[in-house]
Order: C-alpha cells, then structure tokens, then sequence
C-alpha cells in the first residue's frame, strides 16, 4: 500500500512507501489489543453476575477505574526501563509473556485471582505499551509527512483487535461462561508475541534508537533538520505536559465505554443481545473511518492546508461533547430509566470515534515528533500516564445510579467542552513550542 505525501516546498521528497515494519507492529499491537478487550468488555459485567461475585455497579465501576489508572501508568515505568536498558523490542516481548499469564489467572474463580490478574496486566502493559508505539515513530525518518498517517494505521490495527475481542467475547461468554471467555484473551497474546518474534527483522532498526545514535550509527533514516530541533528539550517537554494535562478529560470521558456506557447498553437498549458486544461499536467505526479521514488528511496536505496536530486534537474534544449530547437526548427519550433504540448508542459512537481518531493516534504521533529523543521512550509512557489519570476519573460512574442518566452525561460532555476552548486558546503558544507538527 502507498500513501503519498506532498512534501514541503525546497524539501527533499518524503519516504512514499510505508515500511515492511509498520505492518508487524500493526498484527503485533492488534492481537495484543484483542486480548485486552476481550477481558475489558466482560470485566464489569463478570464481576455483577452470577458467575462472578455480584458486586454492585458502583463496586464494579471503583475496580475498573483503579484498573485502569494502574494500567495506563505503568508504561511510564515500562518505557524508561525501555530507554536506559532492555530496548524496545525486547520490552515488548517480556510484556506480552506477562500477559499471558494475566489473563489465564480470570479463569481461576477466586477474588485473590482477579487481583493477581490485574497486577500482571498492568506489569505487561507498562512494557508493552509505550514500546511498542514508540517504534512506530522509530521507522520513520524525522519530518516525515508519513507519521501521522503511520499511527493512523498503527491504531487501526489496535481497532480490528478491539472490533473483533467483545464479539468473540460475546459469544463465548454465552455459550461457556465468562471464566473460559477470559482464556480466549491468552491466546490473542500467543498469537502478538509469535508475530513479532518471526518477523522480528522488520523492526529490528526502530529498536534501542538512542543507543544506535550514541554508536554512530542510526537505526531510521535520518532527514534533514527541522524546525522543532532549534526548541530546548525543556520547552518541548513542557509542551507535551500541556498537552498530557488537556487529554485527561478525553479519557475520562471516553473511557465510560467499560462501565456506564455498557452498562447503558445492557440495561438501557432495545436489543437482544448483551452489553458485552456495545464493545465492538467504537472499533469498529474507527476501522471504517480509518482510510477516509487518511485521504482526507493527505488531500490537504497537498493544498498545505493540513491542521497542525493540537488543532485535530482540538477538534476532537469538540467532537467528543457532541457525542455526550446525544446520550443526553437519548436519556431524555427514555425518561432516564427506560429502554431506547439502539440508533443512539450507535449514532453516539461515530461521533466519538471520529473524535477519538483526532485526539489518540495524533497524540501518538505527536509525542513521536516533539519529545526529544533521548526521553522518547519515557514521554511516551507520560502520555499513558495522562490516560491513567483520565482512567481513574472514570470513577465518575460511580454516580451512574445516583444522578439521572441525562444529568450525568450532561456533566460529561460540558467538562469535554471545556477542556477544547482550553486546547484552542493555548493553541498560539503550542505551534510556537512545536513548530512544524
């Protein structure tokens, strides 16, 4: 596949073929991310049932959050580790041995294994996650006009994953229980390690970067210098914090998929089938949105009208408000406790999903771009750390059954709102500290 790129008058012409590499990281992230949606659809559901330990909504939601938070957090961790010593690959590698072992200890029926579980899990993500994306960026040249549209790819891949997880997970929690459900999500990770172990000479080059500099050798094309090399780390630094703080509420918000909105879905909607597959909604849409809004970018680019990154993100808080307006109108249908169509859910997802395309990958990508890299691996894991605090805040569900419906994702959407003035006020100052991204 080939995604042109126009390049920048007086620049040498841009890399138009994307590398063999990508696409490993692709299969690798998208088995791995099947797996953990697989255990996150079921996992608040798992923990109401009978099968399970019949906790109360709001016990469920307190869990998942704290989950959350911990497993966003650890990549912080995971990529210095990275950085300083077992380089990114291997990182990867170690992380998804990890997991396998986290999400065969669901199937033990005993409190003392979930938890076990849950520690495992964040331990894997802290050396999966950050490494993983951060090699992404490894591939490619510096300026490369193709980055951006790598992590589009990159986080289609995490989608398929994600589309396909609470569909198998659907399907077999019906037929044989959620406990041998959560065993499906062990196989995903025998399948991401087994990919990235056989092909693993595609990505050898976006491994240990900053060591191969120090050797004298670089292990991605080098391209000619940018704008944003004559910024102080300090500066840039301070701009992805700006940036990190921003998207807290992004992930507060969206991350409601696992718990109010599931549960909105199980208990809310008129359809015959559980919460669990409400799960394959938003993958799903951000598979089918994926390739347009890649087009779409790329035919501005060559009109040199492409937004800068923080203005996409800016616009997908916007989008992200709207999506919470929806729910509101559609908790308004239902009087608050009562069962609507489906078509809301789904319609509410788009528009999430097409704000979410704005915010995740471009804020990928845009750490790829600005940290500078010797910290790489460590800012990456900063972005994740933004994500767990957003996670933790998702503990907002516990309201679920203490305000109304509407009012809660009044509330929802208004802090979304918010934070995309914020973005867009700051916006000035941010191109200034980020020139040329």
């Amino acid at each position: 596949m080939r995604l042109h790129a126009a390049a920048d008058a007086g620049s040498p012409p841009v890399t138009e073929k994307h590398p063999k590499g990508l696409y490993v990281l692709f299969a690798t992230e998208m088995w791995e991310r099947f797996g953990f949606y697989s255990m996150l659809a079921m996992f608040t559901l798992y923990l109401r049932s009978d099968q399970g330990f019949h906790w109360t909504p709001a016990q469920a939601t307190s869990l998942y959050s704290n989950y959350l938070m911990f497993v966003y957090a650890s990549p912080l961790v995971g990529g210095w580790i990275a950085d300083r010593w077992l380089g990114y690959r291997r990182s990867v590698l170690i992380g998804g041995l990890i997991f396998m072992v986290g999400y065969s200890l669901f199937m033990i029926h005993t409190l003392a294994a979930v938890y076990a579980a849950l520690a495992l899990l964040v331990i894997g993500n802290g050396f999966f996650k950050p490494n993983v994306s951060t090699m992404v960026g490894n591939l490619y040249p510096p300026g490369s006009h193709l980055k951006d549209r790598a992590y589009n790819i990159f986080y289609m891949g995490i989608n398929i994953g994600a589309f396909f997880a609470p569909v198998v997970a659907e399907f077999m929690s019906r037929r044989f229980g959620f406990r041998p459900a959560f065993g499906v999500a062990s196989l995903g990770m025998v399948v991401s390690i087994v990919v990235l172990w056989l092909f693993k000479r595609h990505v050898e080059g976006a491994d240990g970067r900053r060591r191969a500099v120090q050797a004298g050798t670089a292990a991605a094309p080098q391209g000619k210098a940018q704008p944003i090399d004559a910024v102080s780390d300090a500066r840039r630094i301070g701009a992805l914090i700006v940036i990190y703080l921003i998207v807290i509420v992004f992930w507060m918000v969206f991350h409601q998929n696992g718990s109010t909105l599931t549960y909105w879905a199980n208990e809310n909607t008129r359809w015959k089938v559980s919460g669990v597959i409400s799960n394959a909604i938003n993958p799903f849409f951000v598979v089918a949105f994926t390739y347009p809004l890649i087009w779409f970018w790329k035919w501005l680019d060559r009109k040199g009208r492409e937004p800068a990154t923080p203005a996409k993100m800016g616009i997908g808080m916007l989008l992200t408000t709207a999506c919470y307006g929806v729910m509101f109108l559609a908790a308004k249908a239902g009087g608050d406790t009562g069962k609507v169509s489906p078509v809301w859910l789904i319609g509410a997802y788009a528009i999430l999903t097409s704000g979410e395309l704005m915010l995740s990958p471009m804020g990928l990508s845009l750490v790829s771009k600005v940290a500078p890299e010797r910290v790489r691996g460590l800012m990456m894991g900063g972005w994740f750390v933004a994500t767990a605090i957003g996670n933790k805040l998702t503990a907002i569900g516990v309201y679920w059954t203490v305000w109304k419906h509407s009012t809660f994702f009044a509330v929802l959407g208004g802090m979304a709102l918010v934070m995309a003035i914020v973005l867009f006020a700051l916006l000035r100052p941010l191109k200034r500290a980020m020139p040329g991204v």
